[in-house]
């Protein structure tokens, strides 16, 4: 017996659950902002039944909504529309350009003199419960200036060094690496990572769960 085919209508309800929401994004920002829903509720002036539906996808968002959530996040509007070409619907929402990718520094606490790096979202979206970055640390940028600590948190990281050389400092430990090295700790280790060569190293981060509370 032959398996049945796929409908259209059933070909487009898959489609749309695999479509990145923007509320998922706008959850995602709020976590890493150490808010709740009823603090997001407080300074955007909308109920967190409303909210709630936003981030669950459930009802539209407007222009003007968006730009009151975006405030109170501290968040430019514009960064959750990111822009994707493509043939098909997959390709837009799953498949990100190099010309495409989103900053990341911008939903950070700190600046980048403070951090001494500066981030590309590489993954499609911050939705998931794991992503991919890709960081650039300058040369001439030591970890040794003022509000630059070593970092410890709940999860796990993986690294590629793409170019340059950098030290990865694990604790006690002192480690330098090379284009081409790897690496994977759990991010309760205190460490940091910093460029010791003459020219940019940049290096490719994956990180679970998702944090960008820096």
């Amino acid at each position: 017996m032959k398996p049945k085919r796929e409908t259209a209508k059933a070909k487009k309800a898959k489609y749309e659950k695999a479509e990145i929401t923007i509320g998922a994004e706008i959850r995602e920002v709020r976590r890493a902002r150490g808010l709740m829903l009823k603090d997001l509720s407080k300074l955007s002036g909308r109920s967190v039944a409303h909210l709630s539906k936003i981030e669950r996808g459930s009802t539209r968002l407007s222009v003007d909504l968006l730009a009151d959530i975006s405030s109170a996040l501290k968040v430019d509007p514009k960064w959750f529309f990111p822009s994707r070409t493509g043939h098909g619907l997959l390709e837009r929402t799953h498949v990100v350009r190099r010309q495409a990718r989103r900053p990341l520094n911008g939903l950070y606490s700190r600046s980048f003199a403070e951090l001494g790096f500066a981030d590309e979202l590489l993954s499609s979206t911050l939705a998931g419960s794991f992503y991919l970055c890709l960081s650039r640390f300058p040369p001439g940028v030591r970890d040794d200036s003022p509000g630059r600590e070593l970092y410890a948190f709940e999860g796990e990281q993986h690294g590629l060094v793409l170019t340059g050389q950098v030290e990865l400092r694990l604790g006690e430990e002192i480690i330098e690496l090379k284009a081409g090295d790897s690496f994977s700790f759990l991010s309760e280790i205190p460490h940091r990572l910093q460029n010791i060569g003459q020219e940019e190293a940049t290096v490719v981060w994956g990180m679970a769960p998702v944090r960008i509370s820096w």
